[in-house]
């Protein structure tokens, strides 16, 4: 068998009316308006002129298409293929919902904000979006920052940031439990140059705000994660002041280094690793991998009522010699840090574990 070559064998239209690609899109949406999408779109969303009416046929238009794989504008078509007609109402054109999207403003990104975080809500209610299980455990918030690329010197906001890549930066919040899947539950658009932490504060405090308002999971305790791109006063404040526990990696600053650097040699345990090795006779784990903790005292360069004393949790691994095969040696071990920042809370005394016994289970929550 060979490939004919003839242009209209190679090119084939979908026509037929009474087909959809797509029906998995029926009890999508029919979830979506027992949840108040539409009813929320209309009541938050101003969107000027006659390119912002019927906003909440318009909001469930594109959530569909992109539900269907569209990342365009162009691939909102999908809406108006084969028999979608007879299935849905008010599928709009791709040139309808582009001149929507482009009347809005800052303001109606955050009214849209508005209408996402009613909607998870109403959402949560009716679907196990965040099963707690049975471990009573703790709801894991975790905040990071991702590099969109864009195409074309025109797109607007656009700008090479840390990863050298032209695109619009998106912070993120997503929500997960021991049994859950993450769930975003908070989301801002950035510039492409804009720095991590920028404007994180803000969406720590909405998202933790849209967690307590969801009833499976608002009585659970909440545990705070992000890199240390995110260690700093406002954002751990805002975490703190909601009511969360933090757990942040620090930065390896002079303050860092020296707090490390008052750990006892005898302090170190090491983790029990899946590779590690127990030894019966001294009764400890054998591993590469080591920690330790101490007391520490972040942020001092502020207020005295803004700094932050808790544990200061370090892992070290040794210093990777590449040399040391060849008789290149070293004069003694050197070792690399990985610290991270637990503040206590006030709203659970509860005695936290040994530092060697929280990273050796990655997989359960991190005590404050």
């Amino acid at each position: 068998m060979q490939l004919s070559h003839i242009r209209k064998v190679v090119s084939a239209t979908f026509d037929d009316p009474n087909l959809v690609s797509v029906a998995g899109l029926v009890p999508v949406m029919k979830l979506a308006a027992d949840s108040g999408l539409h009813e929320l779109a209309d009541r938050h969303l101003s969107v000027p002129t006659d390119k912002g009416a019927n906003a909440g046929l318009k909001v469930a238009s594109l959530v569909g298409g992109m539900v269907a794989g569209a990342d365009s504008i162009d691939d909102m078509a999908i809406l108006r293929h084969g028999a979608m007609g007879k299935l849905f109402n008010a599928c709009y054109a791709p040139s309808t919902l582009g001149s929507f999207l482009r009347k809005f403003t800052f303001g109606h990104v955050r009214q849209l904000d508005a209408v996402a975080s009613r909607f998870l809500t109403n959402l949560a209610a009716k679907a196990p979006l965040l099963p707690t299980g049975d471990d009573g455990g703790y709801v894991f918030v975790d905040v990071d920052d991702t590099i969109v690329e864009v195409h074309g010197y025109g797109k607007q906001g656009s700008g090479y940031g840390y990863s050298g890549v032209r695109g619009l930066n998106a912070l993120l919040a997503t929500v997960k439990t021991g049994a859950s899947a993450p769930v975003i539950i908070g989301q801002r658009l950035r510039r492409g140059a804009c720095g991590s932490p920028r404007g994180a504060a803000r969406l720590i405090g909405d998202a933790l705000a849209t967690l307590k308002r969801i009833s499976q999971v608002k009585d659970a305790p909440i545990l705070f994660r992000a890199d240390s791109a995110f260690y700093g006063y406002a954002a751990i404040h805002a975490a703190l002041n909601a009511g969360a526990a933090v757990s942040v990696t620090a930065k390896m600053d002079p303050a860092i280094k020296t707090a490390i650097g008052t750990i006892c040699d005898d302090a170190w345990e090491a983790i029990e690793y899946t590779d590690a090795i127990y030894d019966e006779e001294s009764g400890r784990w054998i591993s590469d991998a080591e920690v330790a903790e101490t007391q520490f005292t972040a942020f001092t360069s502020r207020k005295k009522s803004e700094h932050i004393t808790a544990r200061l949790v370090v892992r070290r691994i040794p210093e990777l010699n590449k040399q040391a095969g060849g008789g290149q040696g070293t004069l003694f071990e050197a070792h690399r840090y990985h610290a991270f920042f637990p503040p206590r809370t006030t709203s659970r005394e509860v005695p936290p574990p040994p530092a060697a016994s929280i990273l050796s289970k990655p997989t359960k929550p991190i005590w404050p």
